[in-house]
């Protein structure tokens, strides 16, 4: 009797970074520029209505709730909640207490929480943040464009929602919070883009690629941050993050500049993403070996 052989799927092979149900940072990832679209869930069962139809005929049934997403959603409200807290208190208590806190302090109040978010939510919803790097991501299709608009709403609700606590707490000290840049308009334009090109440049390594040390993405990152506010800080508030500005701006009423802060790092980010992903190292014969967890984070 002859037999058939079935190939069955690698369970071991990680799904891509960034795709639904997976982490944008984890230490289990594939060398991959796609996420599956064949692997989304799909529901469509046919549901019988002979009764009030001719024979035979069905109609579909509607998608059930992404309860995942939602969470998801959830740790990114949360994440970009004490991400913009954190990072904008804190030059806020430096004008508050006449410089206690010092361009260094400004720059780990903002590193810090960077890193503690990533390596706290990152297993849930990939810790973005950002809405320039979830849309970077997407353009270079390691996250799903369907979700985009929703964890986009979430950061910005977080932001506001984290500067208007900030207002309620140091009040009438809240401008101290918003960025506004020192230099021309050019200057600040360009600062923007380069410093948000450096932050994607090395989350799109430690997330996307297998030979980074994806382990201490949140470190990684959170130095990043670090450096660029130590360089760029005191010329335009090194925002690289259109929601560490819209927030503040909102809850203070200060929108000068504001598309600056918008556009800059939303192109620096595409940029930086695509620089790294067309220089990262390819290699089509070698199979990828998922390494073992031993990341910073829990389980």
């Amino acid at each position: 009797m002859a037999t058939v052989d079935m190939e069955s799927p690698n369970a071991s092979a990680p799904a891509t970074p960034g795709t639904p149900g997976a982490p944008l940072f984890t230490s289990l990832r594939v060398d991959s520029l796609s996420y599956d679209r064949k692997s989304l869930p799909h529901h469509g069962k046919c549901l019988p209505v002979d009764s009030w139809m001719s024979p035979g005929s069905c109609i579909t049934d509607f998608p059930k709730p992404d309860v995942s997403l939602t969470r998801k959603l959830g740790a990114e409200f949360v994440g970009t909640f004490i991400l913009i807290f954190g990072a904008t208190a804190a030059p806020i208590v430096n004008q508050k207490f006449n410089g206690a806190e010092t361009l260094i302090g400004n720059a780990a109040c903002a590193g810090l929480a960077v890193m503690i978010v990533i390596l706290s939510t990152g297993h849930i919803s990939g810790a973005h943040l950002n809405p320039s790097l979830t849309i970077a991501f997407a353009v270079l299709r390691h996250f799903p464009w369907a979700h985009v608009p929703a964890y986009i709403l979430a950061q910005v609700s977080a932001s506001i929602c984290a500067s208007f606590a900030l207002k309620g707490v140091f009040h009438p000290f809240l401008s101290g919070g918003v960025t506004v840049p020192s230099v021309n308009t050019v200057q600040a334009f360009f600062l923007e883009f380069i410093i948000t090109f450096n932050l994607l440049f090395v989350v799109t390594a430690v997330a996307t690629d297998t030979r980074a040390v994806g382990e201490l993405a949140g470190i990684a990152v959170g130095a990043t941050v670090m450096l660029n506010i130590l360089v760029a800080g005191p010329m335009t508030g090194a925002s690289m993050n259109p929601v560490r500005t819209l927030g503040p701006a909102i809850a203070a009423g200060n929108y000068r500049h504001l598309w600056i802060y918008l556009v800059a790092p939303t192109a620096g980010a595409i940029t930086g993403a695509g620089v790294y992903t067309s220089v990262k190292l390819h290699d089509e014969g070698e199979a990828v070996t998922p390494r073992q967890a031993r990341s910073l984070r829990r389980g």
